[in-house]
């Protein structure tokens, strides 16, 4: 079994790298998991030819039918499947061939694999298990091949989410899914799986997990998001320093556990915070990165069970920011009146308005 490095990849000293694309940085990955370790299986719909983005293409001629194969078109059995294999002490590779289609797979993951080892007192454990699944709208997907899932995963304690933004932090991050000792869902951006290209390390790496990344620097505001949405908020980046706002983007990476402390960092800097994400609004990830945040750096926490201590200070609050919005009104009011005044060449002391 050959050896691997359990070191982050050093992008400024690239020994050797190429230019590929993300889904042939997954491909790599695969690669590596399977020829260094002999107990590392994959699996899925159509895996053993490609699969329909073409991500285990080769896998099957390199390493065997017996450690990358098909499976029925059935996403529960393929979850089930995996827990068990893992649950053996194996590495368990699963595809989901659509996100929308994890579903059928949902009690299996959060009732089964995320609660494996605590229900078993840490006898036994399924951390060996990856479930990757291809995530996001392409723009012809429609309703069933377009879904963003991942907030539905991350409210579940025992697994992991995470989702890369690019060909090299898919690489590094999809190795270190397979070898971390959690299982791990792994949504991976179909969107980009061709669009993104950039020089990926060849050798075999891995990027550390629940570890966010500032991949640009500001001061006026932060800007918070994961996988596909980074290259559209980086786009938004650029318009905003046009116009003389300084953005500081932050890559989350891992949903869960996130990395609440390097937003919190930043967002203690610039003092605005915006999240944004594909998946519906509603109950999506960004409101719980919203609340820890503001629970953080916006407002003091207070956490009561007792209703009679929780109310006055609740009463509290609200009394000072009606008070604060009544001073903001107020203040507006003056500042309208001052505006009419001078568009309608009128003059007004400064004292009516100061």
């Amino acid at each position: 079994m050959r050896p691997f490095s359990t070191a982050t990849c050093d992008i400024e000293n690239q020994q050797s790298a190429k230019s590929i694309n993300l889904y042939s940085a997954i491909n790599q990955a695969l690669h590596i998991a399977l020829e260094t370790d002999p107990r590392t299986f994959v699996f899925g719909e159509d895996v053993s030819f490609g699969g329909v983005f073409r991500c285990t293409t080769g896998l099957a001629d390199r390493f065997g039918k017996s450690r990358v194969f098909n499976t029925p078109l059935c996403e529960q059995g393929i979850v089930g499947f995996g827990i068990g294999l893992a649950a053996m002490g194996n590495r368990a590779i699963a595809e989901i061939q659509f996100a929308d289609y994890i579903f059928p797979a949902f009690d299996q993951i959060v009732n089964e694999a995320a609660k494996f080892r605590y229900r078993s007192g840490n006898q036994f454990n399924c951390g060996g298990l990856t479930i990757r699944a291809p995530y996001g709208a392409v723009g012809h997907g429609g309703h069933y091949h377009s879904q963003s899932p991942e907030a539905f995963f991350c409210h579940v304690p025992g697994i992991k989410v995470v989702i890369p933004r690019s060909p090299q932090q898919a690489k590094g991050l999809l190795l270190s899914c397979i070898r971390d000792p959690n299982p791990v869902v792994f949504f991976e951006p179909k969107w980009l799986y061709r669009l993104a290209v950039e020089e990926v390390p060849e050798h075999d790496y891995m990027l550390p997990l629940s570890k966010a990344e500032v991949i640009r620097e500001g001061s006026d505001i932060t800007l918070v998001g994961w996988g596909a949405q980074l290259s559209i908020m980086e786009q938004a980046c650029i318009d905003a320093e046009k116009d003389g706002i300084s953005c500081e983007l932050i890559d989350l990476k891992t949903l869960i556990p996130w990395d609440k402390e390097t937003v919190e960092a930043s967002v203690r800097k610039t003092g605005r915070l915006l999240v944004s994400h594909e998946a519906p609004v509603t109950g999506g990830f960004g409101a719980e990165i919203s609340a820890s945040i503001v629970e953080r750096c916006f407002l003091r926490a207070f956490h009561c069970t007792n209703n009679l201590i929780l109310a006055p200070i609740i009463l509290n609050i609200l009394a000072s920011t009606l008070k604060t919005q009544k001073e903001e009104n107020e203040k507006n009011k003056k500042v309208q009146t001052m505006l009419t005044c001078l568009c309608g060449d009128k003059r007004m002391h400064a004292a009516e308005w100061n």
